[in-house]
């Protein structure tokens, strides 16, 4: 490829999309993955005989990535209460693009799982298990055996499937959920609540010492309720409006609290038991800078 050719329009279009989801699902921040993006970008405008482009970015972005995680790790132990992922609202945007079972999963759920992991096991897995990637490339991408790869994918994917909470529901069903708990939610309805929640479910806040939440999941039925009848009377005299919206991909809802955005609400539902498996809720505003502008 020629360097004119190179840098007409933007080079890095055909792979964007590609590149911004394997960032994101190696990070957990949609801002953090337009970062190591936009530095894969000037590293392959500089570059010089670049065969295989696509390849190439991959392998920039999985380094970056991985770079990246290191300094996290000593970030995240100094993070004030739960971390839950940086909630995205255009998870089209950041498909794999792949004929995997996991290519368009964004999930909270999944996004966990892979946070519980190794960083070479989480890029092990998601350039294989999600992008469809041969183990030939990963262990160039990896500097590791193909044998090395195939053990790191295979721990990992072992480890995402018994962190999942549930098989997941349908859309319909998901959405249909997600609204009697916003609506038992804001109203008290501690006996619709009840109905609604898996007796082991789980809550997770993620309020990042910027905004308050619970410090630690909230686990089990009634302890969630519990908490949630207690917000819904702090909260009685405010102005709340509840939008809902696509976040990762699935349905959940943007919340205002007297005009201004207070958090995103996302579920996890068990397809099995048609209940509510785990509740994440964002009030970071470092997390929620792209959220949409609604009227």
């Amino acid at each position: 490829m020629s360097s004119s050719k190179l840098h007409e329009g933007d080079p890095l279009a055909p792979y964007r999309q590609r590149l911004l989801g394997l960032a994101y699902r190696m990070l957990g921040s949609r801002s953090d993955a337009e970062d190591v993006v936009q530095d894969a970008y000037l590293r392959f405008a500089g570059a010089e005989g670049v065969r295989n482009s696509e390849a190439f970015l991959v392998t920039i972005v999985t380094r970056l990535c991985l770079d990246r995680l290191k300094s996290a790790k000593a970030q995240r132990e100094m993070y004030v209460g739960a971390w839950l992922p940086e909630p995205v609202f255009d998870a089209d945007g950041l498909s794999a693009d792949a004929a995997t079972e996991l290519a368009d999963d964004l999930s909270f759920a999944l996004m966990l799982a892979l946070d519980r992991l190794s960083p070479l096991e989480r890029a092990a897995f998601l350039l294989h298990d999600v992008f469809d990637r041969p183990f030939a490339e990963l262990a160039a991408t990896l500097d590791r055996s193909e044998a090395a790869c195939r053990q790191l994918a295979t721990r990992a994917r072992r480890a995402v499937r018994r962190a999942r909470p549930a098989p997941p529901a349908a859309p319909d069903t998901h959405a249909r959920l997600l609204r009697a708990f916003c609506a038992a939610a804001a109203s008290g309805d501690v006996s619709a609540l009840a109905g609604l929640l898996r007796e082991d479910a789980i809550a997770i806040s993620d309020g990042g010492g910027r905004k308050t939440a619970a410090l630690n999941p909230i686990r089990g039925a009634q302890k969630i309720i519990r908490f949630l009848i207690g917000l819904a009377g702090k909260n009685a005299d405010r102005d709340i409006r509840i939008v809902p919206m696509l976040i990762n991909g699935s349905a959940g809802a943007l919340l205002y609290f007297d005009g201004e955005v207070d958090h995103t609400l996302s579920v996890a539902i068990d397809g099995e038991q048609e209940k509510i498996a785990a509740i994440y809720v964002v009030r970071n505003p470092d997390k929620l800078r792209h959220a949409p502008l609604t009227n």
